[in-house]
């Protein structure tokens, strides 16, 4: 796992946050949604799928930050963008208020439920590409 600061993984989606400290999302160059996600927040309600579910209105961040969030999350879930991800987590020393960053790029999320304030967003892997000749399809 890389230890990456948030403008870097953020910037590995063609992104930039607004605060270089503590950007909850953004948008990035190809139009997908990059969204910063503690760890607490994840679940796996089904096979395959991994879900973050939480509220904006217990994000620990700047009001204009979750505002921010509020609108890149309207957005993603009306024009069905993609969610791309980026967790942040806490070194290791309990001495250290330290943050870390790392991305998953292999994960691609929808917005699957937004209220307002209570937001779902489920990730996937992408199906592979499959080849041009299916099994058992032979010419």
């Amino acid at each position: 796992m890389m230890n990456l600061t948030l403008i870097d993984a953020f910037g590995r989606f063609g992104a930039k946050p607004d605060s270089r400290l503590g950007s909850l999302s953004a948008m990035a160059a190809d139009g997908a949604m990059v969204l910063n996600c503690l760890p607490a927040h994840f679940g796996h309600p089904t096979r395959g799928v991994l879900r973050y579910e939480t509220r904006l209105s217990t994000a620990q961040a700047e009001s204009k930050v979750v505002t921010a969030l509020g609108v890149h999350l309207t957005r993603a879930r009306e024009e069905s963008l993609p969610v791309r991800m980026v967790v942040t987590y806490a070194e290791r020393e309990k001495t250290s208020k330290a943050r870390g960053y790392h991305v998953r790029p292999d994960l691609v999320g929808k917005v699957v439920e937004f209220d307002g304030d209570h937001f779902v967003v489920d990730f996937t892997r992408p199906p592979a590409a499959r080849p041009a000749l299916a099994a058992g399809r032979r010419k």
